[in-house]
């Protein structure tokens, strides 16, 4: 072994980036070398930018998106010295490189180890005995290369390349569990399809009207024990009525489409769901299907309420679009793979600010979706600058202060329901139009 190798050995055992330790609360050294490990990413060859550095490169650039990678490369003083012991900074053809002999599955697995261990913390108190949880899609866009062309363009878009991403979102804590994502020219529906061996026993699935599909949500009832689902429906949809329990909530049977039947054998030729209504203030009647079945169980009231959750998803993906991309959802990466791991960063670097929240909240004995997603991420990332080149004492005192930050961020209580009914914006006319003037 070559003295090179052995200092740099030496580097990476006693003087991990001082930055880094202060989050390594939430993701510890050992979840990273795992996800190399089993994804085959890790090498005996020490490097000056080794894989475990990558890894949190590709996190810092989905957390501090205002910088350059050669910048939050440097901030965060993720690279060890040369063979003179210089800190000379890296080139950007060799983060580049870097980045592409991590690949994305090291991502995709630590993504996975994370989110399954910060959602044991998620203790909501939950609706009927489950835990709520929503479904939902958005799109990312990507550079326009002959490499991205492969994702496909949005319908009513040829200017980008754009990436369909599905998401199961807790409801309570907005804290990701799951994704499926690839080409735009899949349905979310078939994305939707790749989340069903992720869902928890005992919770409540809530789906956007474009989910009603027989094979996925009897597929979404049958993963486990006690798990539901709760979607809106048209009003025009064939149904029959089996049993009344009151004026607004029913048993139905639902016929099966020769379509589906065929294009799924084992689907049966009906199936059967609660339908419930909901009167809004402005006097529309809005419809939802529930696969909770039993009114004693699942008493009507309550899963009227829960109804209007399912819009938590659309603000979680504000939050990560609008606050944490800040409104550049044109991703960086000239290929796919990049595309892939870049997109893994940002859903890890935005659990992790979640996780943040809820601990804050905690502390205040306050909701997790009162705490204000836009201040918590930006002392988050102060914090990773912050503590860049610090010395390790100073650490537990700068995250106690981050915790006291959080009284600053409380915001007021949510309403239970909308206080005026959601309604889509008339479309404008396509031709200006000119009105008649009134005679005197």
């Amino acid at each position: 072994m070559s003295l090179l190798s052995e200092q740099l050995q030496v580097a990476a055992a006693f003087n991990y980036p001082e930055s880094i330790d202060s989050f390594q609360k939430n993701i510890p050294l050992e979840w990273i070398e795992q996800a190399l490990s089993q994804t085959g990413r890790a090498t005996v060859r020490r490097r000056r930018f080794p894989a475990e550095q990558v890894v949190w490169l590709v996190l810092g650039i989905a957390l501090m998106r205002n910088r350059s990678i050669s910048d939050v490369c440097d901030k965060l003083d993720l690279a060890f010295p040369d063979s003179h012991g210089n800190f000379s900074p890296m080139a950007t053809s060799s983060l580049v490189k870097a980045r592409q002999r991590l690949g994305f599955e090291p991502l995709r697995h630590l993504f996975y180890s994370t989110s399954e261990q910060w959602d044991k913390e998620d203790t909501e108190k939950f609706v009927c005995g489950l835990k709520v949880f929503s479904v939902d899609g958005t799109q990312f866009r990507a550079p326009d290369t002959p490499e991205n062309k492969s994702f496909g363009f949005a319908s009513g878009s040829n200017s980008f390349p754009s990436v369909l991403l599905v998401a199961l979102m807790s409801a309570r804590s907005h804290l990701i569990t799951d994704v499926a994502f690839g080409p735009v020219k899949n349905s979310e529906i078939y994305y939707a399809q790749q989340l069903v061996s992720s869902v928890q026993e005992n919770s409540l699935t809530l789906f956007d009207r474009a989910y009603f599909s027989a094979e996925l949500l009897l597929s979404w009832e049958g993963a486990g024990a006690n798990t539901h689902w709760l979607t809106p429906v048209k009003s025009k949809m064939r149904h029959k009525v089996i049993e009344q329990y009151s004026e607004y909530d029913q048993l139905i049977e639902m016929p099966v489409s020769p379509q589906a039947r065929k294009q799924f054998p084992h689907l049966p030729h009906t199936w059967l769901a609660r339908k419930a209504l909901i009167i809004k203030p402005s006097g529309e009647i809005k419809e939802f299907i529930t696969s909770m079945k039993d009114p004693e169980k699942y008493p009507f009231e309550d899963i009227i309420q829960v109804y209007w959750e399912r819009w938590e998803i659309e603000q979680g993906y504000s939050e990560l679009k609008c606050s944490q991309l800040g409104n550049t959802n044109i991703l960086r990466s000239q290929k796919p793979a990049g595309i892939y791991q870049e997109i893994w960063g940002i859903l890890i670097s935005y659990n992790l600010v979640r996780l943040e929240m809820r601990r804050m909240a905690d502390d205040f004995n306050v909701h997790p979706l009162r705490i204000s997603f836009i201040n918590a991420l930006r002392l988050i990332q102060e914090e990773f600058l912050w503590c860049s080149g610090r010395t390790p004492g100073t650490i537990p005192r700068k995250l106690r202060d981050l915790r006291e930050s959080g009284k600053r961020l409380i915001l007021p209580e949510k309403r239970k329901r909308p206080a005026y009914p959601r309604e889509v914006l008339a479309r404008p006319a396509k031709y200006p139009t000119k009105k008649k003037a009134a005679r005197s």
